[in-house]
């Protein structure tokens, strides 16, 4: 999968967020730190979402842009 991410340089090094993942965001002393600690909160977020929707009946749709 591929997500868009936003980087947001700080006094302390990159924060990173998620815009398509609403509250995902992680940070990093260097930009490819920031990089690979969101990678890893995208997917903690996704299985947070995959538990809540245990149990339920789910699709998945295409939406072309």
């Amino acid at each position: 999968m591929r997500y868009r991410i936003a980087l947001h340089p700080s006094d302390e090094g990159f924060a990173v967020s998620v815009p398509g993942l609403p509250g995902c965001w992680s940070q990093g002393a260097t930009e490819t730190e920031a990089i690979t600690n969101i990678s890893d909160a995208i997917r903690e977020y996704l299985d947070v979402i995959d538990a809540q929707l245990e149990g339920e009946t789910v699709r998945e749709i295409e939406v072309a842009r």
